[in-house]
């Protein structure tokens, strides 16, 4: 198999895994933050500038971004849902921009009811406004929709071009509502490249499966949430991300780096499992590894 050395991994728990749970304390967000990052990681996704009235989770971006504080090393990102969102985040020293769109028109009116096209020229202003901060544009519904079923892959690679040309750093496609396979995978990674990031979840049984798949075409950007927390509060039925600990356990087996320690990695998932009062779905969490190779 001609699979990667290395793959980095953005962290997305503290922000997409913790959008849809009962809101928790700046001090127990940065409590998980600090935890990720004594266990290796070093790409996070820390908070959403996003009114706390639509998610409430993500009250008090600015002091999570203040408390933590720049660190060396490491790249704290956040997701912006507009300009406005990404002047907060700028101004708060954020390191990196995400945004999102959707290959749905469908979803993407529902989510930030925007047409795609609109959602293009908002993303272009934020990209101007950022400067020299890296924006991530992630392409959610990319390889399936509960409203218009599977997009044709030309179209997310047309779509990722106008992102890039609209000054977008970074490409990230997401399975929002996990309707991947690795046969969808294969059709739209042919299509866009693999020079792309890929978001999945676990709704169907199929989002390490989908890493997997993604590994072997040589994709080496993906995006995790620790114990497989998430889901889209905006799309009904829609499960967690796939999670980092199981991620890296995989990686680890395959003698693939990630940077990551696997042990204090399954600590700080059954940390937050304490935080939100709840089991999360992570297997690897609870079972152990089975190797510790790397």
């Amino acid at each position: 198999m001609n699979l990667p050395q290395r793959v980095t991994i953005r962290e997305v728990g503290a922000r997409d895994g913790l959008q849809s749970e009962a809101p928790l304390s700046v001090d127990h967000r940065l409590e998980l933050i600090d935890a990720l990052l004594i266990a290796g990681v070093t790409h996070i996704e820390i908070a959403a500038f996003v009114s706390p009235r639509a998610v409430p989770a993500m009250a008090g971006a600015a002091d999570v971004v203040a408390a933590l504080g720049p660190l060396d090393g490491i790249v704290r990102a956040a997701l912006v849902p507009n300009v406005r969102g990404a002047e907060l985040a700028l101004a708060a020293g954020i390191d990196e921009l995400t945004v999102t769109i959707s290959a749905s028109p469908t979803y993407n009116q529902r989510n930030v009811q925007m047409s795609i096209d609109e959602s293009v020229v908002a993303i272009e202003a934020i990209c101007s406004l950022a400067g020299e901060v890296p924006v991530d544009a992630v392409i959610s519904c990319s390889f399936g929709s509960p409203y218009e079923g599977d997009a044709p892959p030309t179209d997310v690679a047309l779509l990722a071009e106008r992102l890039r040309a609209s000054g977008a750093a970074a490409i990230t496609l997401a399975d929002t509502t996990g309707m991947a396979t690795p046969r969808r995978i294969d059709e739209v990674l042919a299509v866009t490249g693999t020079n792309v990031g890929l978001h999945l979840h676990e709704t169907r049984g199929t989002g390490l499966l989908n890493l997997y798949a993604g590994l072997q075409v040589g994709v080496v950007r993906f995006d995790t949430s620790v114990g497989g927390l998430g889901g889209s509060p905006f799309a009904a039925g829609a499960a967690g991300n796939v999670a980092t600990e199981e991620a890296v356990a995989l990686c680890d087996d395959l003698g693939i780096h990630t940077g990551i320690g696997i042990d204090a990695l399954i600590e700080a998932a059954l940390l937050v499992e304490r935080l939100v009062g709840h089991p999360l779905p992570s297997r690897v969490a609870h079972a152990g590894p089975r190797s510790r190779r790397a």
